[in-house]
């Protein structure tokens, strides 16, 4: 069980994070890689990738409930609200600061271009996280058509993300039971 020091080491790398992570949780990513994963090695990539899946499937906000289930593989439910806490703190106190600003400077041309070069900041790491976690996903061609169908049914079929992340979880339990069985059969 983690002390208070613990604690408030899960608060504040999560802080850390939250106050960095504009656009979402999809661009949290390579910042948990370089944080969780490089420096403090709480979580192995494949876990943080683990965990974005489940993020997604889960109701809420993606970047809480990735936080959520990194914090609780720390320190159970105690570093789990730590974590929870460290992640929505920032975004609570920039909401209440532009919140008590907006509306003085709205209007302002610079305001307008500075969102517009956030947005393209956001975008490119978005990309990041996705080529990221392709290198570390799709390892071979059965994984490849799993992600071509789950890509086709998610950008045009209208569907909700978590329609192919339950149906890749199951395709993929399914080959894995196909091919444990080929191997006992070859036995």
């Amino acid at each position: 069980m983690l002390g208070i020091k613990g604690l408030l080491e899960v608060f504040w790398a999560f802080f850390k994070i939250g106050i960095l992570t504009f656009g979402g949780g999809y661009t949290m990513l390579p910042l948990l890689q370089k944080d969780i994963v490089q420096k403090l090695h709480w979580a192995t990539h494949e876990e943080i990738i683990d965990n974005y899946a489940i993020s997604q499937s889960l109701p809420g906000i993606i970047a809480v409930n990735t936080a959520m289930l990194i914090g609780y593989k720390r320190g159970k439910i105690p570093a789990l609200m730590a974590a929870a806490l460290g992640i929505a703190t920032p975004s609570i106190l920039i909401i209440l600061a532009i919140a008590s600003f907006i509306q003085n400077f709205s209007e302002l041309e610079s305001v307008g271009h500075a969102f517009n070069g956030i947005r393209v900041a956001v975008a490119v790491l978005i990309l990041k996280t996705a080529i990221s976690m392709w290198k570390n996903s799709v390892k071979d061609k059965t994984c490849a058509a799993i992600f071509l169908a789950a890509l086709l049914v998610f950008t045009w079929g209208g569907l909700s993300p978590i329609l192919p992340v339950i149906a890749g979880a199951v395709v993929g339990i399914l080959l894995m039971k196909n091919k444990k069985a080929r191997k006992e059969g070859q036995s």
